[in-house]
Protein backbone atom coordinates (compact mmCIF):
# COMPACT_ATOMS: atom_id res chain seq x y z
CA UNK A 1 0.00 0.00 0.00
CA UNK A 2 1.25 3.46 -0.88
CA UNK A 3 -1.20 6.35 -0.72
CA UNK A 4 -0.09 9.85 -1.50
CA UNK A 5 -2.22 12.98 -1.70
CA UNK A 6 -1.75 16.72 -1.39
CA UNK A 7 -3.40 19.19 0.96
CA UNK A 8 -4.07 22.54 -0.73
CA UNK A 9 -3.30 25.84 1.00
CA UNK A 10 -6.97 26.38 1.80
CA UNK A 11 -7.70 28.80 4.69
CA UNK A 12 -10.71 26.66 5.65
CA UNK A 13 -8.67 23.44 6.05
CA UNK A 14 -7.01 24.26 9.41
CA UNK A 15 -10.36 25.22 10.88
CA UNK A 16 -11.85 21.92 9.72
CA UNK A 17 -8.98 20.07 11.38
CA UNK A 18 -9.46 22.11 14.57
CA UNK A 19 -13.17 21.32 14.51
CA UNK A 20 -12.56 17.58 14.02
CA UNK A 21 -10.06 17.43 16.87
CA UNK A 22 -12.16 19.72 19.04
CA UNK A 23 -15.29 17.66 18.58
CA UNK A 24 -13.46 14.59 19.80
CA UNK A 25 -11.78 16.24 22.78
CA UNK A 26 -14.45 18.72 23.86
CA UNK A 27 -17.60 16.62 23.54
CA UNK A 28 -17.50 15.66 27.23
CA UNK A 29 -18.02 19.30 28.26
CA UNK A 30 -21.44 19.23 26.63
CA UNK A 31 -22.37 16.06 28.50
CA UNK A 32 -21.12 17.41 31.82
CA UNK A 33 -22.95 20.68 31.21
CA UNK A 34 -26.20 18.90 30.42
CA UNK A 35 -25.97 16.88 33.63
CA UNK A 36 -25.13 19.95 35.75
CA UNK A 37 -27.98 21.92 34.20
CA UNK A 38 -30.47 19.09 34.72
CA UNK A 39 -29.42 18.60 38.35
CA UNK A 40 -29.63 22.34 38.97
CA UNK A 41 -33.11 22.68 37.45
CA UNK A 42 -34.39 19.62 39.33
CA UNK A 43 -32.86 21.00 42.54
CA UNK A 44 -34.53 24.37 42.02
CA UNK A 45 -37.93 22.78 41.40
CA UNK A 46 -37.69 20.39 44.34
CA UNK A 47 -36.36 23.02 46.77
CA UNK A 48 -39.16 25.45 45.89
CA UNK A 49 -41.72 22.66 46.28
CA UNK A 50 -40.54 21.88 49.81
CA UNK A 51 -40.15 25.50 50.80
CA UNK A 52 -36.36 25.59 51.20
CA UNK A 53 -35.85 27.52 48.00
CA UNK A 54 -34.38 30.62 49.59
CA UNK A 55 -31.63 28.72 51.42
CA UNK A 56 -30.58 26.39 48.59
CA UNK A 57 -31.46 28.52 45.58
CA UNK A 58 -27.91 29.93 45.13
CA UNK A 59 -26.47 26.40 44.95
CA UNK A 60 -28.93 25.20 42.31
CA UNK A 61 -28.61 28.43 40.34
CA UNK A 62 -24.82 28.05 40.37
CA UNK A 63 -25.18 24.50 39.01
CA UNK A 64 -27.45 25.70 36.19
CA UNK A 65 -25.05 28.53 35.28
CA UNK A 66 -22.03 26.20 35.41
CA UNK A 67 -23.86 23.69 33.22
CA UNK A 68 -24.83 26.26 30.60
CA UNK A 69 -21.29 27.66 30.54
CA UNK A 70 -19.88 24.14 30.18
CA UNK A 71 -22.18 23.46 27.23
CA UNK A 72 -21.12 26.75 25.61
CA UNK A 73 -17.40 26.04 26.11
CA UNK A 74 -17.07 23.70 23.11
CA UNK A 75 -18.69 26.06 20.56
CA UNK A 76 -16.62 28.94 21.93
CA UNK A 77 -13.33 27.00 21.59
CA UNK A 78 -14.22 25.82 18.08
CA UNK A 79 -15.17 29.32 16.93
CA UNK A 80 -11.94 30.71 18.36
CA UNK A 81 -9.90 27.97 16.67
CA UNK A 82 -11.59 28.66 13.34
CA UNK A 83 -10.90 32.36 13.65
CA UNK A 84 -7.24 31.88 14.57
CA UNK A 85 -6.42 29.04 12.19
CA UNK A 86 -6.98 30.89 8.90
CA UNK A 87 -3.39 32.15 8.96
CA UNK A 88 -2.06 28.57 9.14
CA UNK A 89 -3.09 27.67 5.61
CA UNK A 90 -0.05 26.16 3.87
CA UNK A 91 0.33 23.45 1.27
CA UNK A 92 1.01 19.99 2.57
CA UNK A 93 0.95 16.33 1.70
CA UNK A 94 0.37 12.89 3.17
CA UNK A 95 2.37 9.82 2.27
CA UNK A 96 0.85 6.70 3.84
CA UNK A 97 2.41 3.24 3.63
CA UNK A 98 1.97 -0.08 5.46
CA UNK A 99 4.57 1.08 8.00
CA UNK A 100 3.80 4.74 8.70
CA UNK A 101 1.96 7.97 8.05
CA UNK A 102 4.20 10.78 6.84
CA UNK A 103 2.84 14.32 6.84
CA UNK A 104 4.33 17.47 5.40
CA UNK A 105 2.98 20.95 6.05
CA UNK A 106 4.89 23.88 4.65
CA UNK A 107 8.53 23.39 5.57
CA UNK A 108 7.83 20.95 8.42
CA UNK A 109 7.33 17.21 8.24
CA UNK A 110 6.69 14.40 10.66
CA UNK A 111 5.54 10.85 10.81
CA UNK A 112 3.77 8.28 12.90
CA UNK A 113 4.53 4.57 12.74
CA UNK A 114 1.43 2.39 12.54
CA UNK A 115 2.89 0.30 15.38
CA UNK A 116 2.53 3.34 17.66
CA UNK A 117 -1.11 4.02 16.76
CA UNK A 118 -3.52 2.93 19.48
CA UNK A 119 -6.78 3.59 17.64
CA UNK A 120 -8.40 5.53 14.83
CA UNK A 121 -11.79 7.22 15.16
CA UNK A 122 -14.11 8.26 12.37
CA UNK A 123 -14.87 11.99 12.72
CA UNK A 124 -16.89 13.09 9.72
CA UNK A 125 -14.53 13.94 6.88
CA UNK A 126 -11.49 12.83 8.88
CA UNK A 127 -9.99 9.85 10.58
CA UNK A 128 -8.48 10.95 13.89
CA UNK A 129 -5.31 8.97 14.64
CA UNK A 130 -4.50 8.37 18.31
CA UNK A 131 -1.10 7.63 19.79
CA UNK A 132 -1.90 6.43 23.26
CA UNK A 133 -4.92 8.41 24.46
CA UNK A 134 -3.98 11.60 22.62
CA UNK A 135 -5.10 12.50 19.10
CA UNK A 136 -1.88 12.81 17.10
CA UNK A 137 -3.07 13.71 13.62
CA UNK A 138 -6.02 13.60 11.29
CA UNK A 139 -6.29 12.01 7.87
CA UNK A 140 -8.65 13.93 5.55
CA UNK A 141 -10.67 11.37 3.60
CA UNK A 142 -12.20 13.82 1.14
CA UNK A 143 -8.76 14.65 -0.29
CA UNK A 144 -8.15 11.00 -1.20
CA UNK A 145 -9.58 9.07 -4.08
CA UNK A 146 -12.40 6.69 -3.15
CA UNK A 147 -10.15 3.68 -3.90
CA UNK A 148 -7.35 5.00 -1.67
CA UNK A 149 -9.79 5.74 1.15
CA UNK A 150 -11.19 2.22 0.97
CA UNK A 151 -7.68 0.71 0.84
CA UNK A 152 -6.66 2.71 3.91
CA UNK A 153 -9.87 1.80 5.74
CA UNK A 154 -9.21 -1.88 5.06
CA UNK A 155 -5.62 -1.52 6.27
CA UNK A 156 -6.70 0.17 9.52
CA UNK A 157 -9.48 -2.36 10.06
CA UNK A 158 -7.05 -5.22 9.48
CA UNK A 159 -4.72 -3.75 12.11
CA UNK A 160 -7.63 -3.50 14.57
CA UNK A 161 -7.56 0.31 14.65
CA UNK A 162 -11.02 0.85 13.15
CA UNK A 163 -14.11 -1.25 13.90
CA UNK A 164 -15.47 -3.37 11.11
CA UNK A 165 -18.52 -1.93 9.31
Amino acid sequence: MHIRFDVPADPAYPSRVAAALGNVRLRRFGYIGAVLTAVGVIGLVVSRGFGWGERSSPLWTALVVAGVLSMLYRPWVLARARRRSGSYAVEGAYDITEDNIMMRSGSESGGIAWDGVAQVRDAGDFWVVYVGRMPATVIPRWLMSAEDAETLRAHMTERGLLPRR
